[in-house]
């Protein structure tokens, strides 16, 4: 069975990475992806591998900081595909490190600026749309707003996903009435582009060999390997699927068994 079969899923942050799995997984699944990124060039490039022949992709670049922006792809899904019936949400800036003592302020309002309030503008966007039939909206977050790392510092884009995560519970009151459910997908170590060049870079700066590197965050797993981005795509994709129809207001932590709740 195609879990997405006739729908159309708008995914915000389509780059190298997750974002391109998510898109490449609606596809998969029998769906339309309409796809958003500020670089043109990364769109592009996604949707020529997942869609070839370009029937069931969309692209427009977008800020999400820019709320014009956010309806305008919003807009799109409605003109190619006829309306929307799902958001993932992987736009996101999670490249602010630091703790507070070195906290930046000014930097973490536009860490918040992305990671929360552009999450609820795009959302916002794609309302009248997923009003007409109901759909779902998929937050992705992370492992690190509720358990911190002790690998890296990034207290900005924990703090930033955590109330993108608060906001979820409320959104799923005020939605639930137009058979909008709103869940959080909670990635830990993820394999994928940003984990390699952690890896890569860990390895480099500590002379080690990257097989070590990567083994002393794998035997935090219960899993013996890390999930992958394909593995939190997979689990948006179930949220965004009628399968999960009575599932809302909840977080999926998906993180090999790193942290269990």
């Amino acid at each position: 069975m195609s879990l997405l079969t006739g729908k159309t899923v708008v995914v915000s942050g389509v780059g190298a990475g997750l974002g391109h799995q998510v898109a490449a997984a609606v596809v998969r699944d029998g769906g339309n992806a309409v796809l958003g990124a500020r670089t043109e060039a990364n769109l592009a490039k996604s949707a020529a591998e997942i869609d070839p022949d370009g029937a069931h992709t969309a692209y427009r670049p977008t800020d999400i900081t820019d709320e014009g922006q956010c309806e305008e792809l919003a807009a799109l899904a409605r003109e190619r595909f006829g309306g929307i019936d799902g958001v993932v949400h992987v736009a996101a800036w999670d490249s602010h490190f630091g703790g507070l003592q070195d906290a930046d302020f000014a930097t973490w309002l536009s860490v918040i600026d992305v990671n929360l309030l552009g999450s609820l503008r795009m959302t916002r966007a794609c309302l009248p749309a997923l009003k007409e039939g109901g759909g779902s909206v998929v937050f992705i977050g992370t492992q690190s707003s509720v358990a911190a790392p002790s690998q890296v510092r990034q207290a900005a884009y924990a703090a930033s996903k955590g109330a993108l995560t608060s906001a979820m519970y409320s959104l799923a009151r005020e939605l639930g009435p137009h058979r909008i459910r709103v869940n959080t997908v909670l990635p830990g170590w993820m394999w994928g582009p940003p984990v390699q060049a952690f890896v890569q870079f860990t390895a480099h700066t500590e002379g080690a060999a990257e097989e070590d590197v990567l083994k002393r965050l794998t035997e935090r797993m219960a899993l013996p390997e890390l999930a992958t981005d394909g593995d939190v795509a997979n689990a948006a994709v179930f949220l965004a699927s009628d399968l999960a129809r009575a599932i809302t207001g909840q977080s999926l932590l998906v993180n090999a068994g790193e942290l269990m709740r």
